[in-house]
């Protein structure tokens, strides 16, 4: 063999080796490449079932009367979850399980299948302390089920102050009142944790996570005081068992502060069982109901129309012996008068005399008295469902509205504006709007506004108005049936009728009683409201018999909270 072709043969064999070698380092990359793939998704397949990120429930916070009195809190609770696909024979589990927790067993099977591959599906909301200790008693495999810490809303007074707080609903969410309109501040912000477990569920490291502390919810405190919101509520209650009305409600309010000190409605219901109250049970009557207000509006037009110079004090009219024609309406009042004083009008709660005032004023003069009171707009209160009233644009008034506005017709107000209205008037002629929450945390202001406040009324009317004809209606006029002997009230009372669609006419049968009234009269401290939807019992149906009597018993109590020190009259004894 040459040279040449021993030269050849040994580049043949490097070549083979050559490609040998290259071939067995492919299948070596790629072996080690599989190994180090493989190993990865075994560690995080590992790391899955392992390591969990758990919630770290905020605790919502409480909601404290104006003394630090509870009216809600939260409580810790336990939660029971299935881990579904970590359970091998879910019929024998959903077996044992569901009578404790007082379910079918059938469907609580059915539900398990449907989540079969599932890691996290729940079984049961905030659970009692005995039945949670008697899941743990059956001794399942751990890694088919656990607790997770939550908080029940509570409520130590039961279904009193029910309309102003709301509730949570089972995801710890506000719904209504207090709840609602200030869920961002007491709901809190939940946080996050990484768990490690072992093979046998055990918790072995725990990582907090920087971004996700939680954040537990503020402390809420309103202006109601407990003990008057207990008497008012009590006395809704009487006034339900004794005339079997549609609905009613009551607000008591400071007038110099604007705080309202207890506001209830009626029907009710327990903020604790929310799915049992009835859908009328669910509206707030204080401020998401609107009706005619009748008489109760006569103070404030006589007000706007003393301020407008329209009218004084000492102005006097014609009661035209009970019969008073404005174009093609006659009017008429319950009681023949001849002349009367500014102040008899009120004191008689004249129709007519009302008519003439507005004749004076005239209806740029009576819309403008709506406006400045705040009737056709919000208080501000912020409560949910708040309406506006209705109040018709001007260019819609003709001169029976001139007759008609003076008396509380024609438009229709919510009784919560007609507080407020009234309470400007014992406040000295000065609106002040009505809050409900006095500061949340520590000290940090809730309100959405600075608490408006301006002069509307002089001072020295407003004070007439208060001393004279609204003090004297319940010593000489429509309220002296009420009149506690020592007691310095004032007041004015408004019947109206309801308009029924049916008949497309105002109903003869179905009225609206209420009961504005305040004390004292020099410097008063309270105003109060009440106001009954159609009572259905007996045949008298006037805000004097009606609603006044509970009002006044309302007043009297509040009175003697706020003043044990001195001597107040027993309660009940009216005249």
């Amino acid at each position: 063999m040459s040279a040449d072709q021993l030269l050849l043969r040994r580049r043949r064999l490097r070549i083979v080796i050559g490609g040998m070698l290259l071939a067995w380092a492919g299948v070596g990359v790629h072996l080690v490449s599989m190994y180090v793939a493989e190993s990865r998704r075994m560690q995080t397949h590992v790391h899955r079932q392992q390591t969990t990120v758990e919630t770290i429930r905020a605790r919502p916070g409480d909601v404290l009367d104006r003394n630090g009195r509870l009216l809600a809190t939260s409580v810790d609770t336990e939660s029971l979850y299935a881990v579904p696909r970590a359970i091998d024979d879910l019929p024998a589990f959903a077996a044992t399980i569901a009578p404790i927790l007082n379910r079918d067993a059938g469907q609580l099977e059915e539900e398990l299948e449907a989540h079969s591959d599932k890691g996290f599906y729940w079984l049961a909301r905030r659970l009692e302390p005995s039945t949670a200790a008697a899941i743990r008693e059956l001794e399942l495999p751990q890694e088919t089920y656990g607790f997770e810490r939550e908080y029940r809303r509570y409520y130590p007074n039961g279904a009193l102050a029910s309309h102003i707080l709301g509730f949570r609903n089972i995801d710890g969410v506000g719904r209504g009142g207090i709840e609602q309109k200030f869920d961002h501040l007491l709901r809190g912000r939940d946080g996050k944790r990484t768990l490690v477990r072992d093979a046998r569920n055990r918790v072995i490291h725990l990582y907090e996570q920087s971004d996700g502390r939680v954040e537990h919810g503020v402390t809420v405190r309103l202006t109601l005081d407990l003990l008057h919101q207990r008497l008012m509520e009590d006395e809704l209650d009487r006034v339900i068992q004794e005339w079997e009305p549609t609905g009613c409600c009551a607000i008591l309010c400071d007038p110099h502060s604007g705080d309202i000190l207890a506001i209830a409605s009626r029907p009710t219901y327990n903020p604790a069982e929310p799915e049992t109250f009835a859908e009328d049970a669910w509206m707030n009557r204080a401020v998401a109901w609107s009706y005619e207000p009748g008489s109760t509006m006569k103070p404030l037009i006589v007000a706007w129309a003393l301020q407008q110079n329209a009218i004084s004090t000492e102005s006097r009219f014609h009661g035209h012996w009970g019969e008073y024609r404005m174009g093609t309406r006659l009017l008429h009042d319950s009681h023949s008068h001849g002349e009367m004083s500014l102040a008899e009008v009120l004191v008689h709660s004249s129709n007519i005399g009302m008519a003439q005032i507005g004749e004076r004023l005239t209806n740029e003069g009576l819309f403008s008295a709506l406006q400045q009171f705040g009737f056709g707009s919000q208080t501000g209160l912020g409560l949910p469902g708040e309406l506006k009233g209705s109040v018709r644009p001007l260019s819609r008034w003709d001169l029976y509205s001139t007759g008609s506005i003076p008396m509380g017709q024609e438009l229709s107000v919510t009784p919560l504006q007609m507080l407020v209205a009234h309470a400007t008037l014992a406040n000295r002629g000065e609106f002040r709007q009505p809050r409900i929450v006095l500061r949340a945390g520590d000290g940090r202001t809730v309100t959405s506004a600075p608490q408006l406040a301006m002069p509307l009324i002089d001072p020295i009317l407003s004070d007439w108005l208060i001393r004279n004809p609204m003090r004297r209606v319940l010593t000489e006029g429509t309220g002296q049936r009420v009149n506690v002997e020592g007691l310095d009230m004032f007041g004015k009372t408004g019947t109206s009728q309801v308009y029924d669609p049916e008949i497309r006419a105002y109903s003869d049968e179905k009225t609206v009683c209420s009961f504005v009234c305040g004390i004292p009269s020099n410097n008063p401290e309270l105003v109060l409201i009440v106001a009954v939807d159609q009572p259905t019992v007996g045949s008298s149906h006037y805000g004097s018999n009606v609603a006044a009597p509970a009002a006044v018993r309302i007043l009297q109590q509040a009175w003697r909270t706020r003043h044990a020190t001195r001597p107040v009259p027993p309660v009940g004894s009216l005249r």
